[in-house]
């Protein structure tokens, strides 16, 4: 039974999320809780989340073949899965978020050079042509050519985070967006996110051979830097705009920290997604279960600091008195996700565990790999 559980939980998340790709398919968006003011949603914000989360699950390969740290080296093939299936989730919920689906390829067939979206499209493309090249030289135990294509991924992994980053940083409209911190602030979340997922992964599901302690409590160790890190960044993020307590940004923020909604980043970001996970590593360091489980915390949690990216600043109307002057269910100025959205963000979840399970069951059939299992 205990063994059963996980494919019992993986088959109920799988049912849901076919559900809502159906009704995405049959109904447009219509049963999205999206409107004029507001067209950015859940599943904008978990793009961005899993995108996140596919470039931080990369560094940790990158750590171990390309700058040589050698008790990381054993789980690049379980960081490159992860990263490979949290790219597929976060290019399929974003193709789910455009209003015609159909056009998808337009960005490559008729390119617009002066688009900050048309490059992330490439360097996204480019990206994962190198995870394959990387996860073809596991494959076909060829370590140059893993090191190679990881060489050449290390930029994108940089420029990517941050291309996202800019393109909110570019909406001149969206003054809680329009920052120059945007691209610094997408790279480190999403390295922070990637790697906890990857220490969460390697703590529960990899072999407790030679090795496995260390590995854990060295993860554990960057995790705890990391999320110190992060937090020294989010204050100078928050701490700046609000010294003064005026504009859009200062009133978007406030929503943030005492809105409706303000148990999003006091309870999920801040307490379970950051405090939690750095108590559990600094009170307990060699215990690989406790770092396991501060990496989910502090990968799964992060959605939150996505939500309060995307969310907050649309709700605030940028002319006073325009939420009064049309009256219609599109033209409001408040969203909540409807059990429709959240149901495709199910589907999303679902895609990256199968993709992610299904290439390391082909690696582990080929190269019985030393730390999966």
């Amino acid at each position: 039974m205990k063994r059963a559980l996980p494919w019992i939980l993986f088959a109920i998340l799988a049912l849901v999320g076919l559900v809502g790709a159906f009704l995405r398919f049959t109904s447009s968006r219509d049963l999205a809780a999206y409107g004029s003011y507001i067209p950015w949603g859940l599943w904008v914000a978990t793009y961005i989340f899993f995108a996140g989360l596919s470039a931080g699950a990369y560094v940790v390969a990158v750590l171990g073949y390309v700058f040589g740290v050698e008790r990381l080296k054993p789980i690049a093939p379980m960081a490159l899965a992860i990263a490979l299936a949290c790219l597929g989730a976060a290019l399929v919920t974003v193709w789910f978020d455009l209003g015609h689906m159909e056009r998808v390829f337009s960005v490559f067939l008729r390119p617009n050079f002066t688009s900050m979206m048309a490059w992330m499209v490439w360097l996204y493309t480019a990206y994962a042509i190198t995870v394959l090249l990387a996860l073809y030289g596991i494959w076909r135990n060829h370590p140059g050519l893993t090191r190679t294509a990881l060489m050449v991924g290390t930029p994108l992994v940089i420029f990517y985070p941050g291309a996202a980053g800019a393109l909110f940083g570019t909406v001149v409209a969206q003054s809680l967006w329009h920052s120059p911190v945007f691209p610094i602030l997408f790279l480190f979340g999403g390295v922070l996110s990637g790697f906890s997922l990857v220490t969460f992964a390697a703590a529960y599901f990899s072999r407790k051979g030679a090795g496995y302690s260390d590995r854990v409590w060295l993860m554990g160790r960057i995790m705890l830097g990391l999320l110190v890190l992060y937090l020294i960044l989010e204050w100078a993020e928050y701490s700046i705009p609000m010294w003064y307590q005026v504009g859009h940004e200062y009133e978007a923020l406030m929503g943030v920290l005492f809105g409706p909604f303000w148990y999003v980043f006091w309870v999920f970001h801040l307490l379970l997604g950051m405090l939690v996970p750095m108590l559990l590593l600094a009170l307990l360091p060699r215990n690989p279960l406790a770092t396991g489980a501060a990496g989910f915390l502090a990968a799964s949690m992060f959605l939150a600091v996505r939500l309060n990216l995307v969310i907050p600043s649309q709700v605030q109307p940028q002319l006073e008195g325009l939420v009064n002057a049309y009256r219609d269910r599109r033209l409001g100025y408040s969203y909540i996700p409807t059990l429709f959205e959240w149901s495709v963000v199910a589907f999303s979840v679902a895609l990256a565990i199968a993709i992610a399970y299904a290439v390391l069951w082909f690696l582990n059939r080929e190269k019985k790999l030393e730390v999966t299992q």
